[in-house]
């Protein structure tokens, strides 16, 4: 996630700000490497997992608006017998207070892109680049000393998600993908719906150009007003030269049933039949309503994450 490289690049320079970084973190802890907060004296934004953890690190994170801007420390956190939490895991921490003259690298922190940081005695030296090697860190062992390098993705790279159908779900599934790391494409083939923030109005002989288009680790829901227009994307999806990471159809064993068949008639080979998750949503989530469909749907989609 790199939602902390937007509250870097809002940062107001004349408020002292710290920033707190997961370096490393083994066993059952909150969060894992790289989740990073902002504190200031009197707030913060982001969170580290909360609990006694976060409660100790604000404060470590404020003691340290006190010093110089480039001034860091690492720390060690084993939760159960320092914090009393029972998750039982441990983490290693970063504690920077911000120099708000040493954010230039933040022009070309992007999504894919590696995040070189450097222990310097007094500050923290950084750059990005093109391509690197990701550097394994431990939450045991000795702490990282000046002269040390750290390598890291800037943030992970959103999974394209190509959403067909503008209806009640498609909306909130659209509303619940907001701060997950997917990014969203969204096409309806109804004027009315074209006027729904984020939705793209497509002439409906032209929609199946979209699934042609739509990347090789896209994800692909369908879930339109018209049944007809769903096979017609189904079978666009599935009949693709190379298959797009998912493709999820809505509706009940009948419509999935007689699907199926159509698509065998229509030439879908067994193979790519198979990588259609109909229906669609994590299985034994039951319920109708909107917003039970779309949370399914986008835990479903977060299971892609690695693959």
């Amino acid at each position: 996630m790199t939602q902390w490289i937007g509250w870097l690049r809002r940062l107001d320079p004349a408020v002292p700000t710290a920033m707190v970084s997961v370096l490393a973190s083994e066993g059952s802890a909150p969060r894992g490497a790289g989740t990073r907060m902002l504190v200031t004296a009197d707030g913060q934004q982001g969170t580290i997992g909360g609990g006694q953890l976060e409660y100790r690190v604000v404060d470590q994170a404020r003691a340290m608006l006190c010093h110089a801007p480039g001034t860091w420390r690492v720390q060690d956190y084993p939760l159960g017998p320092l914090l009393g939490q029972c998750c039982g895991g441990r983490v290693r921490l970063l504690v920077e207070r911000i120099d708000p003259q040493a954010l230039d690298w933040l022009h070309d922190a992007e999504p894919g892109r590696m995040l070189s940081t450097r222990f310097e005695p007094d500050a923290l030296a950084r750059a990005v680049f093109e391509r690197e090697t990701a550097t394994r860190q431990s939450a045991r062992g000795d702490k990282p000393l000046p002269g040390t390098r750290i390598v890291e993705p800037v943030g992970e790279r959103p999974r394209p998600v190509y959403l067909f159908g503008a209806g009640h779900v498609g909306q909130a599934i659209a509303r619940h993908m907001t701060g997950l790391p997917l990014q969203l494409a969204w096409f309806d083939t109804r004027p009315e719906q074209g006027r729904i923030d984020g939705v793209s109005m497509v002439a409906e002989e032209d929609i199946a150009a979209c699934v042609s288009e739509a990347p090789d680790d896209a994800a692909i829901l369908i879930l339109t007003h018209d049944h007809p227009l769903d096979y017609h994307l189904t079978l666009a999806a599935l009949g693709r030269p190379i298959l797009p990471a998912f493709v999820g159809l809505i509706g009940s064993s009948t419509k999935i049933a007689r699907f199926n068949s159509r698509l065998k008639a229509d030439g879908i080979l067994p193979e790519a039949l198979s990588r259609l998750t109909a229906p669609i949503g994590v299985p034994g989530v039951f319920g109708k309503e909107p917003d039970v469909i779309a949370i399914a749907v986008c835990a479903q989609l977060l299971q892609l994450r690695g693959t």
